[in-house]
């Protein structure tokens, strides 16, 4: 990582995260099928440690979130099947760590740290992305036993392979946010079903559908009526590091592109001492830099639990995938028609790149959170 404010060893263990992600993570990202779980890879995952990382230690109530960013900035420069992988297993299991009993820690996180269980983070539905306080998925009171899941999630990652879902679903203690529950929902429940979607990313993501599917007091995540917090909370953490996510892809395509515009020659000479291409290069590196900045700047807001987490989030996640997308598009131009070869780096990033700006809350969403943060 080009910041010199990095104190050296995390340099290193950066550089050692990106040399095993292009030597032995790549290889079984690429024998993976494109939209379903890999679960070789999440294995590997496990197996050296990186699970480990993303949620905190024997002994310790929280994870780093400087180190969460590092270390998905240095997967996605190599392997962004990896990161996503990853992150993944950290956003559905999360809630569990923050909230959930002892008894589901303890039967739910070492599987996943170990790479052999895969979790899902169940909120979005049909006609509750964005605004996701207004989701309708019912949890119908049944009587001592507890409730019953009715309705659809929708753009579930890792659905409907994944083997637990933290599910948000409305108990109706109040209105809007006020009256959403969550709960751990084992993927072997009775009722519960879903289906792969075929998205433009090439990360697993699907429906998870609810027919009657019951839960107990056993299942709550945290206590009935405070799920939104449950989810806000997790978001919290996880946004800055899907601008890591971003900051990484937006490295990767910057590298890529120095390359080519160093030895493609136009007009006489190589692209670099084109005045309209070096200054291009200029500005791709600049944004990149400057989204880094913001995101660690986020997750030391979240280490040090300052009280504007919240806005800080948001804008390394608006700042961050904003800046993605422009440096990979800048990218595939000076690269031309080659870039959208399929199997191209930069046709993989292109096509991975558009998803952060919607998911874990759209960049309206960012801007309409940091403008009510500002007159907090």
């Amino acid at each position: 990582m080009p910041v010199s404010a990095l104190q050296p060893e995390r340099r290193e263990w950066c550089a050692q995260l990106r040399e095993l992600a292009s030597g032995r993570l790549r290889p079984l990202a690429e024998k993976g099928e494109p939209g379903r779980v890999n679960r070789p890879l999440v294995a590997a995952l496990g197996e050296f440690g990186l699970l480990a990382r993303v949620f905190p230690a024997p002994g310790e109530d929280r994870v780093s979130a400087l180190d969460l960013c590092l270390l998905r900035e240095s997967l996605a420069m190599e392997c962004t099947e990896a990161e996503t992988a990853l992150a993944l297993q950290g956003l559905g299991a999360y809630p569990v760590v923050q909230s959930g009993s002892r008894e589901q820690r303890e039967r739910w996180i070492p599987e996943v740290v170990a790479g052999r269980a895969v979790a899902a983070f169940a909120l979005s539905e049909p006609g509750a992305g964005s605004d996701a306080a207004a989701l309708v998925l019912a949890a119908e009171p049944d009587g001592e036993a507890g409730w019953r899941l009715s309705g659809e999630k929708c753009w579930i990652s890792n659905a409907p392979e994944a083997d637990f879902y933290t599910v948000f679903a409305r108990t109706g203690e109040g209105a809007g946010a006020r009256g959403v529950t969550a709960f751990l929902v084992p993927a072997d429940r009775p009722g519960l079903s879903g289906e792969h979607l075929d998205m433009l990313s090439p990360h697993p993501i699907g429906t998870v559908c609810f027919d009657g599917v019951p839960v107990s007091r056993a299942d709550l995540l945290g206590e009935p009526g405070h799920g939104f917090g449950v989810a806000m909370r997790t978001l919290n953490l996880f946004r800055p590091s899907v601008g890591a996510f971003a900051v990484g892809m937006a490295q990767a395509a910057l590298d890529a592109t120095l390359a080519h515009a160093a030895r493609r020659t136009a007009f006489g000479g190589p692209l670099k001492d084109l005045q309209s291409v070096s200054h291009q290069l200029a500005e791709m590196a600049t944004r990149t830099e400057a989204a880094r900045l913001l995101v660690h700047a986020a997750a030391a807001a979240y280490d040090s639990d300052a009280p504007d987490i919240a806005k800080r989030s948001a804008m390394a996640k608006l700042l961050a995938t904003e800046t993605a997308q422009y440096v990979v598009d800048a990218a595939v131009q000076i690269h031309g028609a080659r870039a959208l070869q399929h199997g191209h780096l930069l046709e993989h990033l292109y096509r991975e790149v558009r998803a952060p700006r919607i998911y874990e809350g759209a960049t309206e969403v960012q801007r309409t959170i940091i403008a009510k943060e500002l007159y907090r």
